[in-house]
């Protein structure tokens, strides 16, 4: 979604509201003569009519309340209902992003200037975690190969590390008593795992701005693999030939392994992870449902592990 700075608007300038009230209209008819890439930003941002990726599950998405206060993101806080209560503390706008490394063209992007060449897409993925719940989420995003292409990967480049903000004044989870992870949050990927066009950048949820405690303005989506992997709120990205630490497996490496791909044949140390709870389908004592190799993403990725032992690589 694209983002600007604030400023006064001229009447002038204000949409007569026949029009605006039309712009679905306007909008349809731009897709169709593939004219998106021209639209101006404000008319994009309201993500009207976006283009549903031919990845999408078809399974029905968890409501948006759901979405957005059942989270994950301990900068705001350890409970599930904390990022919701304390993200509002953060602010997004201006948002720069660093990417570097083993690239030719290294670069430190606004993210408006990220999001300029992006087409519209929905991405409707299915999204789980090592707690054994899940959710089916509508992304907006583009994939990350769009994004690495730009600063063209070198030959050397075999994984990417992704880092988060450090902002304790805005994040409560960094500092003091809520603190319980070291900062900033990071995390990795091999690069053939994040050229595949599943793994996407997500600026949007259900057609708007994505929500300060989901990751705003912008982060991973790899839904294949469990939910500590989306990092969130991302500022930098680096190309490296060797493999980075990640956060939670830094934090309990045996708990926690590099791929955490969703497999229901390695159990948490703690827990099966054989099956899974859908959250909004009746709570804490709703049927569970068998997991997923891959989270039901095997014909796309798991050819990128041919080969390995995923019990030795979890």
């Amino acid at each position: 979604m694209l983002i600007s700075k604030a400023r006064q608007i001229a009447p002038s300038e204000i949409t007569p509201r026949d029009v605006y009230m039309r712009r679905r209209e306007f909008l349809a008819g731009a897709v169709a003569l593939g004219l998106v890439g021209s639209i101006p930003g404000a008319a994009l941002a309201e993500r009207l009519d976006v283009v549903k990726s031919k990845y999408s599950t078809k399974e029905k998405p968890t409501s948006l309340d759901d979405i957005t206060h059942y989270n994950n993101y301990y900068e705001f806080g350890t409970g599930k209902g904390d990022p919701a209560r304390n993200a509002h503390t953060l602010t997004t706008s201006p948002w720069t992003i660093k990417i570097d490394g083993l690239v030719s063209k290294p670069a430190e992007y606004a993210l408006e200037d990220i999001l300029k060449p992006v087409t519209l897409e929905e991405r409707l993925y299915r999204m789980r975690c090592v707690e054994g719940w899940s959710m089916v989420i509508p992304w907006d995003g583009f994939p990350l190969a769009d994004l690495l292409k730009r600063v063209e990967p070198l030959g050397s480049a075999k994984y990417v590390a992704f880092e988060t903000l450090v902002r304790p004044a805005e994040m409560p989870g960094q500092h003091g008593i809520l603190q319980v992870l070291e900062w900033p949050y990071v995390e990795g990927l091999r690069l053939d795992e994040a050229m595949n066009p599943l793994t996407i950048l997500a600026t949007g949820i259900y057609g708007e701005t994505i929500p300060n405690q989901n990751g705003a303005p912008i982060r991973l989506v790899v839904p294949w693999k469990y939910g500590f992997k989306g990092i969130k709120s991302i500022v930098r990205i680096s190309l490296v030939e060797q493999q980075p630490p990640t956060t939670w497996n830094l934090q309990a490496p045996n708990e926690y392994g590099f791929y955490s791909n969703v497999n229901p044949e390695v159990d948490h140390p703690r827990w099966s992870q054989a099956t899974e709870r859908r959250i909004g389908e009746g709570g804490l004592f709703a049927a569970r449902r068998p997991t997923l190799k891959f989270n039901g993403y095997g014909e796309q990725v798991a050819s990128l592990y041919e080969g390995m032992d995923l019990k030795k690589n979890f």
